[in-house]
């Protein structure tokens, strides 16, 4: 069965959060848990949650920048507490140029500006249900 708990969070200094606000929306009208962390997390933060929470996907959305650095970290982290299966979504304001490198690093779908609720929503469910029967 596919974990369908998970946390949606800025990391950093960036508070703005709208975007953030309507995936989390639309995950819970698909019949998600969403585990809402807010602004202003750190990666450590944010894999402290996902342990105690138990959760299959950490969302997380960048608008000033930062994403590879922060992202970076957080599988980092992810991978020294043996938690390389949680999924992990980036979403927000990331340059193009960018987006193939945080997939090369590990992240397993980048949302940029414009990305349409439906190719979102169905992006994620194929991904869960996946590394749910790997």
């Amino acid at each position: 069965m596919v974990n369908k708990r998970m946390i949606l969070g800025k990391i950093g200094l960036d508070s703005h959060d709208n975007g953030l606000r309507i995936i989390a929306r639309w995950l819970m009208e698909r019949g998600y848990e969403v585990i809402y962390a807010g602004v202003y997390n750190s990666p450590e933060g944010i894999v402290k949650m996902a342990i105690q929470e138990h959760v299959g996907a950490i969302g997380v959305s960048f608008l000033g920048g930062g994403h590879l650095f922060y992202t970076d970290r957080l599988l980092k982290l992810l991978k020294e507490n043996d938690m390389t299966d949680v999924v992990l979504f980036a979403g927000g304001v990331i340059p193009p140029k960018d987006v193939e490198k945080l997939k090369a690093m590990g992240v397993d779908a980048v949302f940029t500006p414009g990305a349409r609720r439906d190719v979102i929503m169905e992006t994620i469910d194929a991904i869960l249900e996946k590394r749910e029967g790997a």
